[in-house]
């Protein structure tokens, strides 16, 4: 069949006003070309795609979630820097007329920017808990347990140096050993199903410290004991109160304390309470601010006042309920009203000018000091303990063989009611990386 050329004026029915017919098709094509790449690029197509457009650039930005595992510093989280108060309970008996009085609220309202301070160290401390105790399994080596706690707690705290960070070392004592231990650089301690642990670490916002502790243990066997001290503390925090005597809130955690029983390995156990083992009054920069919280019967007559934070920590042992020190010693802290001591020695002066700049009188231990590149220290640290600059802390134990428990919170005595700064309580609407008090069972 033959190839038929068809007519130029035919082919030109759209898109050209004029043809020349000497120019051909080509010409008409190329103008057909240039009129549809003009519509494609300068005009907008649909009034569909104008209102997608305009939905788009109004869509609000929102707030960051967190990750999992946790690495987003929690002010992020919180853009308007207000952050949620813990558990509100109200004062008893005589103190009920501070809930309508104008003048305490007003107390309250100049103190907000110290209750935010602490409340951002609470949320730091309630999310790197969570985190833990879902990663915490046997097997698992002590040393990289308290390091990938406190790696977290650097991260969300936004680290910077007297101003923010870690309170003191994270306690990860086992067993009959109650209190302040922590692994040295090198330790091959392994986690074991059969082990009780007391997961003990600290947060602070300008030397505002929040002090909150828990157990974890992974036989049920041991779920008597962890109730034991979980309930002792509740109760210590539910008698705790302004012009209340220290003496009576330990008589009230002993009694419930001793109302428990364990039965480990087929012999029952009543649980004790510790005796020489108390709560504490916290100060900015200072853990231990002077007044201690009895958790037996006959402690001091003095009374919680005002303005106080308190550190209500109880343990429960199966042991002989008293404890002394013995082990390696890992934690020191320089003692807060030391004032000049001469040293004679170079190297201790040295050192003791690295623990000012990075802990004041914040407590540490020789992980931290490793961590800061410090070597060859033990001589110059023993020389500082020797004078009194710095106080060691080695770990507290009862009995070998024996089992201790502890909980622990911060609370906070405001003018018109008590605040349990380490409970946070999520309201609705609250973003759903944050967990509710239900989901910390075992984790105050």
């Amino acid at each position: 069949m033959a190839n038929v050329e068809p007519d130029s004026a035919s082919v030109v029915a759209e898109g050209t006003s004029e043809v020349r017919e000497d120019n051909g098709t080509a010409i008409v094509q190329k103008e057909v070309e240039e009129k549809v790449d003009g519509l494609t690029l300068d005009e907008p197509t649909t009034e569909a795609a104008k209102k997608k457009k305009k939905n788009k650039s109004k869509k609000k930005k929102e707030p960051p979630q967190q990750t999992d595992p946790p690495s987003i510093p929690v002010a992020e989280l919180f853009p308007s820097g207000e952050f949620p108060e813990g558990e509100i309970q109200q004062y008893k008996n005589d103190n009920l007329w501070r809930t309508t009085s104008e003048e305490k609220r007003e107390l309250e309202r100049l103190e907000k920017p110290t209750y935010n301070s602490v409340r951002q160290a609470a949320e730091v401390h309630r999310q790197v808990r969570k985190y833990i105790r879902k990663i915490a399994k046997p097997g698992m080596l002590m040393i990289d347990l308290c390091e990938t706690l406190e790696n977290m707690v650097r991260k969300l705290i936004s680290e910077n140096g007297l101003q923010a960070g870690i309170a003191f070392p994270t306690g990860c004592s086992l067993n009959w050993v109650a209190a302040h231990w922590t692994p040295n650089s090198g330790d091959k301690t392994v986690l074991q199903y059969d082990d009780v642990m007391k997961l003990d670490f600290g947060t602070h916002i300008d030397g505002r410290i929040v002090d909150c502790a828990f157990t974890v243990a992974f036989n049920p066997m041991f779920d008597p004991l962890l109730e034991a001290s979980r309930e002792a503390t509740n109760t210590g925090i539910k008698e705790a109160g302004i012009d209340v005597r220290l003496c009576d809130v330990g008589a009230a955690i002993q009694e419930v304390m001793e109302s428990y029983e364990v039965e480990i390995n087929g012999k029952v156990f009543q649980v004790k309470s510790i005796r020489n083992l108390n709560g504490h009054s916290i100060g900015q920069y200072q853990i231990h601010a002077g007044k201690s919280v009895p958790i037996v019967k006959g402690g001091e007559q003095t009374k919680m006042e005002e303005g106080e934070f308190y550190a209500i920590e109880t343990f429960g042992s199966t042991g002989k309920g008293n404890v002394r020190e013995d082990l390696e010693c890992s934690h020191y802290m320089k003692n807060f009203d030391i004032g000049h001591v001469p040293l004679r020695v170079p190297r201790a002066k040295q050192l003791l000018a690295t623990i000012n700049k990075n802990f004041s009188t914040l407590a540490f231990c020789k992980r931290y000091l490793d961590r800061l590149g410090e070597t060859k220290y033990l001589m110059a640290l023993k020389n500082l303990c020797d004078v009194g600059i710095v106080q060691p802390y080695a770990p507290l134990c009862d009995i070998k063989g024996s089992y201790v428990s502890q909980f622990e919170h911060t609370i906070l005595l405001r003018p018109t009611c008590k605040e349990n700064i380490s409970l946070i309580i999520l309201l609705r609407g609250t973003p759903n990386y944050l967990c509710s008090r239900r989901l910390l069972i075992g984790v105050p």
